[in-house]
């Protein structure tokens, strides 16, 4: 054993070259896997939150906001989209026990403002508590008071609810811009009020309040506080994102890690040849690439995990700088992550030699130079017969989705993860697949002047298939993962954006943040002109499927007569016009959606409805959601009014009316053209942000794993290039050969890895063409042809690099 341990520590000395890719590449691999594991066990370590905007108040009772469903599996919960007022019974019982004070919030929207504003009642300031800085509190209907520095007493804001003047400041406290009204105000501008203060003992508005509402004390009253859930939201999607990255991450790595050590087991066919020769037993040369991976193992592993270290604090600065991660998000103190990523990248290495040392074990002493010379075994059969099996595996899972649910394959987590598959099963049937590439791309330049060069790139690449095929994989990865996850998005937006247009057919709309009341509406109703105009409002409801899950969907309150004259949903079954009081529009996806069916729902404030189905939509990309009638979504403002002009009536006149009344109120009107650009999918910057967090990274690792498999391979050919020089061939010549070659092969993976990002795209729109919302698949050439480069760049350049060396050439 002592022996077997020298021997193998003079063979990495020797050979420090050969065994240096892979020590980069599974070094970078379990940095990578370190950073995404103290991610992911950081983002569970969320802070308690204390009370922010009730900090001071005694008792808060706050009407019920929880829905909670009986079946047979057990009690389903769900947080209501409008949590219902406190009775008005019991606001009375608390009365006789102490003063009550009634909160309200409400959107405020000041032109050229950025970012939310939202506005409350006076009488609540104190709980906070706010304090003035300045000015006084308001009183008169146009008097505010505003947080932070924006504006000083006696200053002048245009707002959606009209203009005000500002009469005093408080100071901010961090977690909401707040404006402050009177109290008469702010119920004109709130009329349902879901929270109030009391000041009594909590036992007895306990005894009050029973089981109507709930009574909140000490820490408790942060539920009172908006978005109370938003420390749990932000861990779901921090354990979303880090997930979604590790598991790219883990990929790439395992990907690259086993090409990397597979290719440099097979340059030693000569080596292993030699030794069998000499009299080594199969076993012992099984050992000895063993022990050579369990060195570089250990050694890579320890300093992936030193560098994951390092790396993770900054990752985390940055993901919360760019808004993926709340401010809280720090990198805490875990272990499991090392330990996790230490194993997993000593079992990576090990099992990358697998095959390949049980391939030189076999060889018999007589073969073995022979072997050694010549590549005849790099279409082995068991890859080969891996590959088409992965490959006949993609293709039936993505058949079998196509069938049975195509909705899946818009998922995130399916249009992330499916490609993995198609790309290894690509990846093992590159040695069969890179000659037929090679010989098409060196077949014009072959037929040119001077074509003798590009002879030379065919035969060398076809001739060292392994070589060719190392070469290929880390680009192929990058650049198939790079159009499989930008094309499967763009894909995705496209088809939103046209179903949105396809759904659109209104002239003009109406949309108001904080919604607009029924007079505004009246009065758009009422502008000459128009034919049609439907006001629609968001709401929710919930349905309980299959006995088990209780189910959210988005829904939307509209007049069926108006909603027909201005959209044009994809109804499937049954007719939009004779959706009722006493019925619903659902879509496919439903577990019940056969017109006439009657469904138990619970509404927006949980209220239960047993509604009869009038019209099924298709399921498209998933924006054909629920509708009902405005008596089914209580409490729900209109948000959006859609107008059609009228046949004749002049459209810059309709528009001038429909201006006119919304007066001051928080409207907008546009066309519908800019409405649908206004909102059309698109990738904002901290969506950008969390893309180069899962592909970025994975990306860049790939290219530096190239980069070391491009050195190995070209120290490899020592004889080869100095071969070369002796023929006649001058250091240009030879260093051209080598840049020209690396070229093709960098080519030839990015063809593949196009061709996998087509695939995987073909199957996405195949899924959109079966939920009725068609659109082409959308290649990002642009990223493409930036991946592609930047391989073909770094192929390049460290094939050069060492092929420029005196110790290469001049042998």
């Amino acid at each position: 054993m002592l022996t077997l341990a020298l021997g193998t520590v003079r063979t990495l000395r020797v050979r420090w070259t050969a065994f240096a890719g892979g020590f980069v590449a599974l070094a970078l691999g379990v940095a990578l896997l370190t950073v995404m594991g103290l991610a992911l066990a950081s983002a569970a370590d969320a802070p308690g939150r204390a009370p922010e905007r009730f900090a001071a108040a005694p008792v808060v009772v706050r009407g019920t906001d929880t829905l909670r469903v009986p079946t047979p599996a057990g009690v389903r919960t769900a947080r209501l989209d409008r949590p219902r007022p406190v009775p008005p019974g019991t606001v009375a019982a608390l009365r006789a026990l102490g003063a009550v004070t009634e909160d309200r919030s409400f959107p405020v929207r000041i032109p050229g403002e950025s970012g939310a504003l939202v506005g409350h009642p006076w009488s609540t300031a104190a709980f906070a508590p706010y304090e003035l800085t300045a000015g006084r509190a308001p009183r008169a209907a146009d008097e505010v008071v505003v947080t932070g520095g924006r504006a000083a007493p006696g200053d002048r804001l245009r707002t959606g609810h009209g203009p005000v003047r500002v009469v005093g400041t408080v100071a901010g406290r961090g977690f909401e811009r707040a404006v402050f009204y009177s109290d008469a105000r702010a119920a004109r501008l709130a009329p349902v009020s879901t929270q109030l203060v009391v000041a009594a003992d909590p036992a007895a508005v306990r005894r009050a309040v029973g089981d109507r509402a709930q009574v909140l004390t000490g820490d408790a009253r942060r539920l009172a506080d908006p978005a109370p859930d938003r420390d749990r939201a932000a861990v779901t999607a921090l354990n979303s994102l880090f997930g979604t990255a590790g598991g790219v991450a883990a990929f790439v790595s395992v990907f690259v890690v086993a090409s990397t050590f597979a290719f440099t087991v097979a340059q030693r066919r000569r080596e292993f040849g030699l030794l069998r020769l000499a009299g080594a037993t199969p076993g012992q040369v099984r050992r000895t690439v063993y022990a050579e991976a369990l060195l570089i193992g250990v050694a890579a592993s320890a300093a992936g995990c030193a560098l994951g270290g390092y790396a993770a604090p900054h990752l985390a600065a940055r993901t919360v700088a760019g808004g993926l991660a709340p401010a809280w998000f720090t990198i805490g103190d875990h272990t499991w992550p090392y330990h996790a990523a230490f194993w997993t990248g000593l079992a990576v290495a090990l099992c990358g030699v697998t095959a390949a040392s049980w391939r030189a074990g076999r060889t018999r002493p007589a073969e073995a130079l022979r072997e050694a010379s010549a590549e005849h075994g790099a279409r082995a059969r068991g890859r080969l017969l891996a590959g088409t099996a992965l490959l006949a595996t993609a293709a039936a899972t993505a058949g079998w989705a196509l069938l049975t649910d195509p909705a899946d394959l818009l998922h995130r987590k399916t249009y992330i993860s499916r490609p993995m598959l198609l790309i290894t099963a690509v990846a093992l049937l590159t040695p069969p697949l890179a000659g037929p590439l090679v010989r098409l791309l060196t077949w014009l330049p072959a037929r040119l002047p001077g074509g003798l060069l590009a002879d030379l790139v065919r035969e060398n690449a076809t001739a060292a298939a392994r070589r060719t095929a190392a070469v290929a994989a880390p680009v192929l990865v990058t650049v198939a993962l790079t159009g499989s996850l930008l094309g499967a998005t763009a894909t995705l937006d496209a088809a939103r954006a046209a179903e949105a247009r396809t759904r659109t057919t209104a002239d003009f709309v109406v949309t108001a943040d904080g919604g607009l009341d029924a007079a505004t509406v009246r009065r758009l109703r009422a502008v000459p002109g128009t034919a049609a105009v439907s006001a629609t409002a968001a709401s929710s409801v919930y349905v309980v499927e299959e006995d088990v899950a209780l189910i959210r969907s988005a829904a939307r309150a509209a007049d069926p007569k108006a909603l027909a004259a201005t959209t044009r949903l994809p109804v499937t079954a049954g007719s939009l016009t004779d959706l009722d009081d006493d019925s619903i529009v659902v879509n496919e996806e439903w577990e019940r959606h056969t017109v006439g069916q009657r469904v138990p729902v619970r509404l927006a404030d949980g209220t239960r409805r047993t509604l009869r189905v009038a019209a099924v939509l298709a399921v498209g990309t998933g924006d054909n959601g629920v509708y009902v009638t405005p008596a089914n979504a209580p409490g729900a403002p209109v948000d959006r009014v859609e107008v059609t002009v009228a046949a004749g009536a002049d459209q810059e006149t309709v528009a001038a009316g429909l201006r006119a009344a919304i007066g001051s109120t928080d409207g907008r009107v546009t066309t519908a053209a800019a409405w649908l650009r206004a909102t059309a999918p698109r990738t904002d910057g901290t969506t950008g942000l969390g893309f180069f967090l899962v592909l970025g990274i994975a990306l860049v690792y790939a290219a530096i794993a190239l980069a070391g498999t491009q050195v190995m391979a070209t120290a490899d050919r020592s004889r080869e290039l100095a071969a070369l020089r002796l023929a006649g061939a001058t250091t240009p010549q030879v260093l051209g050969l080598v840049a020209v070659e690396a070229l093709t092969v960098a080519a030839a993976g990015a063809l593949l890895g196009v061709l996998v990002a087509a695939l995987n795209l073909l199957g996405m729109a195949c899924a959109l063409t079966l939920l009725s919302a068609p659109a082409a698949p959308v290649l990002p050439w642009p990223a493409l042809g930036a991946a592609a480069g930047a391989c073909a760049l770094t192929a390049v350049v460290f094939a050069v690099l060492p092929a420029g060396g005196a110790s290469l050439l001049d042998r």
